[in-house]
């Protein structure tokens, strides 16, 4: 999936929903929406939302409602990257990846772990840890589509990640990301396809696209990647979705031609 998603979370909430409709439609069995899909704005106000929507065994609030109610209407499954998930400890939030299964119940809740501080010349300046917690534990999910292992953008630059959702059995991952235009015409494509390459898993990645409130661009171009590296569907621009076959028998045939995963020595230093 790919969204222009703002401050106004009652727009967000009904431009993912329609296009969730239609991607299902169109034969989706697992739908991923990007990160900030509820909410891109100021960081300050993820709080706010984060009491819109509670992350619990079913969602609630009025944004978990109406998360739960396109699972429930659809039928699919429907990962919502990166939304707001409240604290009990402090005032930040968790940047939460929530799975949905069909009956819209919260099957699987992944804390983005790695949080986007950052100062590039020429580029934003940004620092996510301010109103968000960092997460601390890896999660896989069997789906409809294979076992699925969460992640939310920045986490794409840590390949150890990714190598521990494969040891937990993933066959695809999820990337839901707000890649910033610079760092997305640079990196994301490349970043994309190592971890499918490394992993032999296929990519799932949605992504936010376009100018958000603050000036903040993001690059959009989501995609999704076979374990061959292969770039197999992708949606440039504007808002929509890619959609794809994840296919089995071609991640089996990759991960038997050349058994990279079985061949892993780690050295240790002296």
């Amino acid at each position: 999936m790919q969204l222009n998603s703002g401050e106004d979370v009652g727009r967000n909430v009904s431009a993912a929903a329609a296009l969730g409709r239609e991607a299902a439609a169109a034969g989706a069995a697992l739908v991923v929406m990007p990160e900030n899909a509820l909410y891109m704005g100021a960081e300050e106000g993820r709080a706010e939302v984060a009491g819109r929507y509670a992350l619990g065994e079913a969602p609630g609030g009025a944004c978990g409602e109406a998360m739960a109610a396109l699972s429930r209407e659809t039928g699919a499954w429907v990962l919502w990257g990166g939304v707001p998930e409240a604290r009990s400890e402090d005032a930040r939030t968790f940047n939460t990846a929530a799975l949905l299964d069909p009956a819209g119940v919260v099957v699987a809740r992944y804390r983005k772990i790695h949080l986007f501080d950052i100062d590039l010349p020429g580029g934003p300046v940004l620092t996510e840890s301010r109103n968000t917690a960092p997460g601390d534990a890896l999660v896989v999910a069997d789906t409809p589509v294979g076992r699925l292992g969460l992640s939310v953008c920045y986490d794409v630059r840590f390949p150890e990640l990714y190598r521990g959702l494969v040891d937990g059995g993933a066959t695809v991952l999820a990337v839901p990301a707000a890649f910033t235009a610079t760092t997305g015409r640079a990196h994301w494509e490349l970043l994309l396809r190592a971890r499918a390459v490394e992993s032999q898993a296929y990519v799932l990645a949605a992504a936010q696209w376009g100018t958000h409130p603050g000036g903040r661009t993001t690059w959009g171009h989501a995609m999704i990647v076979d374990p061959w590296g292969v770039v197999v569907a992708e949606r440039a621009e504007g808002e929509g979705f890619a959609l794809a076959d994840i296919d089995p028998e071609r991640i089996a045939g990759v991960r038997a031609s050349l058994p990279s995963l079985a061949h892993r020595r780690i050295g240790r230093h002296p």
